[in-house]
């Protein structure tokens, strides 16, 4: 599958904590069915001690997705990455840009920007550990660091321990004084710099991530020689507008749908997770943004956010937000 993988990374949705479970992709993929999809980063003590093996669930449908994990014990690291690959992932990412305090006192995500050969013994033990692609998420450093000195010091190292595939998020991370959401807006964005590590480094997959909220701005990067383009919070608020026409723009093909047919997809899972325990709004809450930037979409949202968390919700609530929005916008 790793051919699979490194061709859909042309361009990708980010790993969102709390964001891209499983619902969440299964509803993206409905609407791109090439663009490379990534679970919420999964701690590797969570699944090696934690036996918590139901984080690795995922729907067939989702293919090509990868397993974001979050590690420092190449050991450990390489379990869990066995585990991904068990469990049928395409790519296994080892998380170094989460700037989140639970990270750092894990010494895991972009604290690990620090230690560049710790990193290489974990990719090192990963790929020893299984078949699919082992790929890096990184940021351009952290606090006080030089990137233009790190950056590079920190690719040498994982791609001489084998990894061929990295996403840069082009900012730094401030480990002290920013929270993780001013981590993602704060601190400059630098795509030169990322530009000058994909001629630094001709022969690794580079892919850009950090402040993308369009096809467009990612068709350009491309056009600029990266191999490929991560986009976060714009495809998850905005799903439609960034991914209805990444099959066709990025990746030159004809898949075309609808936003009623991505809806009667939905309907069927939804009565299958309904059928299994779960809420309506576990699902729903991913659909918000389906319509964002069109008339009718705030009635949509509207009724999806003040119905679907209702007990005995079910998918009548999808079919009325329809219905509400057209009204609003006839």
């Amino acid at each position: 599958m790793k051919n699979n993988a490194q061709k859909a990374a042309r361009l990708s949705v980010a790993p969102m904590m709390d964001w891209t479970d499983r619902n969440c992709r299964f509803f993206h993929r409905l609407i791109s069915s090439q663009t490379l999809l990534y679970t919420e980063m999964v701690t590797a003590p969570a699944l090696v001690r934690g036996g918590a093996l139901h984080l690795l669930d995922f729907n067939a449908e989702e293919h090509p997705v990868a397993l974001q994990l979050g590690g420092s014990d190449p050991e450990e690291l390489a379990q869990a990455a066995r585990l991904g690959a068990q469990a049928g992932y395409d790519e296994i990412n080892l998380n170094c840009g989460c700037p989140s305090d639970r990270v750092q006192s894990g010494t895991f995500g972009a604290v690990l920007m620090k230690h560049p050969q710790l990193v290489g013994d974990c990719v090192a033990a990963m790929k020893e550990a299984v078949d699919v692609e082992v790929t890096v998420k990184c940021r351009i450093g952290v606090d006080d660091q030089n990137p233009q000195e790190v950056l590079p010091d920190f690719l040498e190292h994982i791609a001489k321990a084998g990894c061929e595939r990295v996403t840069i998020h082009a900012r730094k991370a401030w480990l002290q004084g920013l929270s993780p959401k001013e981590n993602r807006d704060i601190p400059p964005l630098d795509y030169d710099l990322v530009l000058q590590m994909k001629q630094a480094f001709p022969q690794l997959h580079l892919s850009i991530n950090g402040g993308i909220e369009d096809l467009d701005t990612a068709c350009a990067l491309l056009d600029k020689g990266l191999d490929g383009v991560m986009i976060g919070r714009a495809a998850y608020h905005q799903p439609w507008q960034v991914l209805a026409q990444a099959d066709q723009r990025i990746f030159g093909l004809d898949h075309a749908t609808t936003q009623d047919q991505v809806i009667a997809d939905m309907l069927p899972y939804i009565e299958r997770h309904l059928s299994k325990g779960g809420r309506l709004h576990q699902i729903t809450r991913h659909m918000l943004g389906l319509f964002a930037g069109q008339p009718g979409a705030r009635r949509w949202r509207q009724v999806l956010s003040t119905e679907a968390t209702k007990e005995g919700a079910g998918p009548e609530i999808v079919l009325h937000a329809i219905n509400a929005m057209k009204e609003a916008a006839a």
